[in-house]
């Protein structure tokens, strides 16, 4: 896999576990603050479209994952 996939993968299942945890409609409900992590990551998704900075991105750059899209990657 890519560091594109890893962070497509990691964001999607971020969004789905905050939801998960943060809608009360849900079995495994904690807190609606879990939202709060959910808009967190779509800012994030939302800033690095324009600026191309992802932190997650650096760091499976340094542990070795092979670089793919450009979605969330610095070239």
């Amino acid at each position: 896999m890519t560091i594109d996939r890893y962070i497509r993968v990691m964001a999607g299942f971020f969004v789905m576990l905050s939801l998960a945890l943060g809608v009360e409609g849900s079995p495994i409900f904690v807190s609606s603050w879990f939202l709060a992590f959910t808009a967190f990551v779509g800012l994030n998704l939302f800033q690095s479209g324009f600026t191309n900075f992802c932190v997650p991105s650096m760091l499976l750059r340094k542990l070795g994952v092979p670089e793919g899209g450009a979605s969330c990657g610095m070239r």
